[in-house]
């Protein structure tokens, strides 16, 4: 008889997550289908009242995906050509492109250690009189200094633009992100709270400029066929609301089953070095990130030992090839770069057993 080899312990199970849900989803979807309110309706009504609830804020603007929520949040605020917003390099590129989308110019800064967030005296340094913006970002599901950034932005009397999309359900001080500024998330499928597609959202307690981002969604109409501003279309499908109804249910569970993993592999991999969660915050862990040397290779062998992983990201934002007319070079923004170069993302989703991270551990305890 042959020894089996163990299972394969999956980046990511989107499969466990719909298993659980199934009926529910089914059900949602078909009501869509029963009242054909195929595009935005009340499905998507129903799901921006709940997100908002559950952002602990007053209004959730749905749209179809994390980089138009962060595209419609500029311009509505105003922000356009000759403008300048602060954000990080270490970041998914949507948040920079965002900013170029609107004509503004994207002013990056670097991360700092320990938690490899925003740092909030390079911020400080990057103000000008053209800053509009400043849009920092909870990367892995960690918060980042918000009371930091909010004070510069207070002294220079600019707005604070949270790039939520990886912190579902994570916390700042007790409160929920999202529940401070405007705050912009992603749905895309792998995320905390995915769509069965793309999706986006954002979550803000001024009724006056949710009612212009609504406007804006829409081709810039409220009513049929007037067009009060130069809009975009940007609105939520009936489905995707639908689907995201069911799984807002369930996310403050799968919050916790995330955070209990993460916990797990904090005990099992103490010495070694991973970006670290903020005091006073609770990580909502869309990344469980550890640093390695010779990444490569620690890829590989645990790709042997049966362990999917992934890396988040292994290109800051200001060397990216298509971005090279921001002006930087290597060596601008030394930490994020350090981050890009050693960042390893291991396993992490609600259903992952101890058993699995365990085997997680001892791999890249191997591999080390």
């Amino acid at each position: 008889m042959t020894n089996q080899a163990p299972p394969r312990v999956p980046y990511l199970d989107l499969h466990a997550q719909y298993a659980s849900i199934k009926d529910d989803l089914r059900a949602a979807i078909d009501e869509v289908f029963e009242t054909s309110a195929y595009v935005l309706g009340p499905a998507v009504e129903r799901f921006e009242a709940d997100f908002a609830a559950f952002c602990g804020t007053e209004h959730c603007v749905a749209v179809n995906n994390g980089t138009a929520a962060l595209h419609l949040a500029l311009a509505a605020m105003g922000i356009g050509p000759g403008d300048e917003v602060i954000t990080q390099t270490n970041t998914f590129i949507a948040t920079v492109a965002a900013i170029l989308m609107t004509g503004a110019r994207p002013v990056l800064v670097d991360v700092a250690p320990p938690t490899y967030a925003i740092d909030p005296e390079a911020v400080a340094a990057a103000i000008t009189p053209r800053t509009k913006a400043i849009i920092p970002v909870h990367l892995f599901g960690h918060p980042c200094d918000l009371a930091a950034i909010e004070a510069i932005a207070e002294r220079h009397g600019i707005p604070v633009l949270e790039d939520a999309s990886q912190a579902h359900g994570a916390t700042y001080g007790g409160a929920p992100v999202g529940s401070r500024n405007v705050a912009t998330f992603s749905f895309y499928p792998g995320k905390n709270l995915g769509a069965a597609g793309e999706g986006g959202g954002i979550v803000l307690r001024d009724a006056t400029l949710a009612r212009r981002m609504r406007l804006l969604r829409n081709h810039g109409s409220e009513k049929k066929y007037v067009h009060d501003a130069v809009g975009y279309n940007y609105r939520l499908e009936g489905i995707q609301g639908a689907v995201l109804g069911v799984k807002l249910k369930h996310l403050a569970a799968w919050t916790a089953a995330r955070q209990r993993v993460a916990a797990g592999y904090d005990a099992l991999l103490s010495d070694v070095e991973r970006p670290q969660v903020l005091s006073g915050t609770a990580s909502a862990y869309h990344i469980y990130p550890v640093m390695v040397d010779d990444r490569d290779a620690v890829v590989a062998r645990m790709k042997g030992d049966g362990i999917d992983t992934n890396v988040h990201y292994p290109i800051p934002c200001h060397l990216q090839p298509g971005y090279t007319m921001l002006g930087y070079e290597r060596g601008a923004f030394p930490h994020a770069e350090r981050l890009a170069d050693k960042e390893l993302s291991l396993p992490i989703f609600p259903e992952l057993t101890d058993a699995q991270a365990e085997r997680v551990a001892a791999s890249l305890r191997s591999a080390l």
